[in-house]
């Protein structure tokens, strides 16, 4: 039968294992958002090379299972003679693929901003970097703000996938806990309650930073 009790008493492991889940997840998405800034910057080039670049990047990331880039970062880098723990390989793969992603957010935030705004900028005499400094960028992240916090939501999720390499993260530890108590539904219970709490927690994140930065 179902025992509230030892669902319980499985939170306190899980707890301690949500560090290595947000660890991947914020610092995959502030990988992401540097190395997608510079694919966002290629895609918008007015050179043909940098967008063709950025395009397949951004096709070969969105395409490919990030289990299956997992795993080829975790075994191919000790073939080429580079051994790097798992943690490290789980947070380059992550901050990897979300640039994919981020980086269409980005363009597309962008493309959304009225073309006039520039034009106006350029008028009164500003240079094109203090344009896009001042005028562009802030708002581009402002209308960026929901969809850059479903991005982190959805690598919190998809951190459970680093579990396979060897990470103890929630899932992995939901496992070993199901596996010393021989009770499997509390323990897979506690850590769906956890990683409810903690992207709900990012969603009114969220929605405070959408209101305070509203455009």
């Amino acid at each position: 039968m179902f025992s509230v009790k030892i669902l319980i008493e499985d939170f306190w492991p899980l707890i301690l294992a949500a560090r290595y889940t947000l660890l991947v997840s914020v610092l995959g998405i502030a990988l992401g958002l540097v190395i997608g800034a510079f694919v966002c910057v290629m895609a918008l080039s007015r050179s043909r090379g940098l967008r063709v670049s950025a395009a397949i990047w951004v096709s070969y990331l969105r395409g490919v299972p990030m289990l299956v880039q997992l795993l080829m970062v975790y075994f191919l880098l000790p073939v080429i003679g580079i051994n790097v723990p798992a943690i490290v390989a789980a947070v380059g793969t992550t901050g990897i693929v979300a640039s994919a992603y981020i980086s269409e957010i980005w363009r597309g935030a962008i493309l959304a901003l009225p073309p006039g705004q520039t034009e106006a900028a350029i008028a009164i005499g500003m240079r094109p970097r203090d344009s896009w400094i001042r005028i562009i960028l802030p708002q581009a992240v402002a209308l960026s703000i929901p969809q850059l916090i479903n991005e982190l939501i959805l690598l919190v999720k998809a951190s459970s996938l680093v579990s396979l390499v060897g990470v103890m993260e929630i899932t992995r530890a939901s496992q070993a806990q199901a596996g010393v108590t021989f009770r499997p539904l509390e323990a897979y219970l506690a850590a769906a309650v956890l990683y409810l709490a903690i992207n709900l927690c990012l969603a009114a994140l969220g929605r405070y930073l959408e209101h305070r930065m509203a455009v």
